[in-house]
């Protein structure tokens, strides 16, 4: 079941201390929360992915290769695919320059390309929330584009940040260093209103891919940045 963040507590709730009203971490055992209600609309959602190169590892061999040892920087890139009520699907990500638009169809844009992970403000993506209703589904992603993949170190977290409402946190744990993709959220608008889902699924190889373990429907063809 959904969380319903929307609903004021009433007076006679006790308050606890341990409780962050100002974010929402989903997990495997509370996936769920509800971003909007049937006809609620907001303004501009801001989708935040954020990450660090941590520490160097000291392994020689086969051990540092996994780990990236010499591999450089990892560039984790923020993209999703997404489906309009229309029925028209796309992708938002850097690859291919497919930065999208927020005031015109998809209205979902990327703002930039954090390619070392040394920004502090890490990559953004905006969702327009003002009509939820032109929106059927939209799944964040995360794939690492340069680097070994070494998902644990990189210490990956995105975080929505809607208008209204707690900012809700997913964090990219369950690591496979397999893996260059990570299916990291899942945001679905429906007549009961918009909700968002953890994922945090990791897929071996391409958008290709991904777009095949969600049954997307579309497309690729080979991009570069």
């Amino acid at each position: 079941m959904a969380i319903d963040y929307t609903r004021r507590p009433s007076e006679s709730t006790p308050s606890t201390g341990s409780v962050n009203l100002s974010k929402i971490t989903l997990t495997k055992a509370a996936p769920t929360v509800n971003l909007a209600k049937a006809g609620e609309r907001q303004g501009n959602m801001r989708v935040n992915l954020n990450w660090s190169q941590g520490a160097a590892p000291k392994k020689t061999g086969f051990l540092a290769k996994l780990a990236g040892a010499g591999s450089g920087a990892v560039d984790l890139d923020l993209g999703c695919l997404y489906e309009l009520a229309d029925g028209s699907k796309g992708v938002v990500q850097a690859l291919g320059n497919s930065f999208g638009a927020l005031n015109t169809a998809p209205f979902i844009m990327l703002d930039g390309d954090d390619r070392s992970g040394s920004n502090t403000g890490g990559e953004n993506m905006h969702v327009n929330l003002a009509d939820p209703s032109v929106f059927r589904r939209i799944l964040i992603f995360a794939m690492i584009y340069d680097g070994a993949p070494n998902w644990a170190a990189v210490d990956g977290v995105v975080t929505l940040e809607p208008t209204t409402g707690p900012q809700v946190e997913v964090r990219l744990d369950s690591a496979s260093n397999q893996a260059r993709i990570c299916a990291i959220a899942f945001i679905q608008s429906s007549g009961q209103g918009v909700s968002v889902t953890r994922e945090v699924q990791y897929i071996n190889g391409s958008q290709s891919d991904l777009d095949r373990a969600y049954s997307w429907g579309m497309q690729w063809s080979a991009g570069r940045k």
